[in-house]
């Protein structure tokens, strides 16, 4: 687990959009959290692959932006903001194997067309029976 100290984030309140009534309308309980990738202490390999990702929060002078607003109290909306920049930089800091593409053994080609053989007869045989009046 890579810790993020606190230095290297922003935290600003800002009021939730949605239902919620007058209450909604005079607290700001959502939080936006902004986090500079570039300013950051994570490895570089990591900063690449934040940066080379196709997230939508992150804009293009490469600072991630996340919105909590989930809870009622500004303090659950921290808590939860923090939790998801972890997340997403953990997810980061894992690189994906490389895939390589297979091909399906002979006997499984052979399985295949025998099935669908084996298919073709049992719908030929759904056909109009000539002949019967």
């Amino acid at each position: 687990m890579i810790e993020i100290p606190a230095q290297e984030y922003t935290l600003s309140a800002i009021r939730a959009q949605g239902a919620g009534g007058q209450n909604v309308n005079k607290v700001s309980s959502a939080i936006h959290l902004r986090f500079d990738i570039h300013a950051s202490s994570l490895s570089e390999a990591v900063k690449s692959r934040l940066l080379h990702s196709k997230d939508q929060r992150i804009n293009a002078e490469g600072v991630l932006v996340i919105k909590a607003q989930q809870y009622r109290t500004q303090e659950a909306n921290k808590r939860d903001a923090i939790a998801r920049l972890h997340a997403i930089v953990e997810a980061a800091r894992h690189v994906q194997p490389i895939r390589y593409a297979t091909r399906p053994t002979l006997a499984a080609r052979k399985r295949r067309v025998a099935g669908k053989m084996q298919r073709s007869v049992v719908k030929r045989g759904r056909g109009r029976v000539v002949g019967e009046d």
